[in-house]
């Protein structure tokens, strides 16, 4: 089976490479702006009550990956699905960011994490009685955070 999507968006923040970006959007206070495609601009009614949306893009500038990675936080290797890392057999970032403002079809979010010109997928918006979980587990990270 295969899939092809198509970008709805480009995400555009102050980041020009990977190794500039933060290691997660909650760390990270920078300011970008999602600038919509005119085909799907009304898809963003509503939006602008929300006070976090969730990105998902394509880590574009990404080639190849690993099943085993050394993750952030930790010095051994672990399943590439048990990490967050950016290397990923299907190349799909997700992130949380402050929704500051829309302007027609062009978002202003605080917490990006992702370089300029990333090609946006999807936006979901965050909910919490949806999004957040009681009684989590968080494997190898337990007494990291």
């Amino acid at each position: 089976m295969k899939f092809e999507f198509k970008p709805i968006g480009t995400i555009h923040t102050p980041y020009k490479r990977a190794s500039e970006t933060p290691i997660q959007s909650r760390m990270s206070k920078e300011i970008g702006c999602i600038e919509i495609f005119e085909e799907y601009a009304e898809g963003l009614d509503g939006i602008e009550g929300f006070s976090h949306i969730m990105l998902l893009y394509v880590f574009h500038k990404r080639t190849g990956y690993s099943l085993k990675v050394i993750p952030f936080l930790d010095n051994e290797e672990k399943g590439v699905f048990a990490t967050r890392a950016p290397a990923r057999p299907n190349q799909v970032g997700l992130s949380v960011v402050e929704l500051l403002g829309r302007k027609g079809n062009v978002l202003t979010v605080k917490g990006v994490d992702m370089i300029d010109g990333t090609p946006l997928l999807d936006i979901k918006p965050y909910i919490p009685p949806f999004d957040v979980r009681e009684k989590v587990r968080i494997g190898w990270l337990e007494g990291k955070l």
